[in-house]
């Protein structure tokens, strides 16, 4: 993927909507849990070192899977990297349960089901479009039903 750094860097200054410090375990073998300040800003989770400002590292949200590992952990591996795997700590079952949700509520493919639900909703009950009245057009609306696989 490419990315411009400066633009990263400014989004991971950006208000998060869930940040926290969590242990965290990379996908190189032989790595360890470590403190990190870890935070989710829309479909990028940054982490920190717990003394630093900028990011050692960004995982982009999409084309992933958030797995509850054990009572207090969870995992996020890559549906075309599957043995790449991030692995992290919480301090209760609780933010775990508050992390995997929001993890899993982030990508935009998530986002993009959730509209083109409620989308079909409004239809239904209004009969009318809910996009029509900003003035999108048609050849860049989201399409009604999900494209069939």
């Amino acid at each position: 993927m490419r990315y411009n750094e400066k633009e990263l860097l400014s989004l991971s200054r950006q208000r998060a909507e869930k940040a926290a410090e969590l242990s965290m375990r990379g996908p190189k073998k032989g790595s360890v849990l470590k403190k990190r300040l870890v935070k989710l800003v829309v479909n990028f989770l940054f982490y920190f070192r717990t003394d630093e400002e900028e990011p050692i590292g960004a995982l982009l949200l999409e084309h992933c899977k958030v797995t509850k590992e054990e009572e207090k952990g969870f995992s996020i591996h890559f549906v075309d990297e599957p043995d790449r795997k991030y692995v992290f700590q919480c301090t209760s079952r609780e933010q775990c349960d508050e992390w995997v949700e929001a993890l899993t509520n982030a990508s935009y493919e998530f986002m993009r089901k959730n509209l083109i639900f409620y989308r079909n909703e409004i239809l239904k009950m209004t009969g009318k479009d809910p996009l029509a009245q900003y003035g999108i057009s048609e050849g860049f609306r989201f399409q009604l039903e999900p494209p069939a696989f």
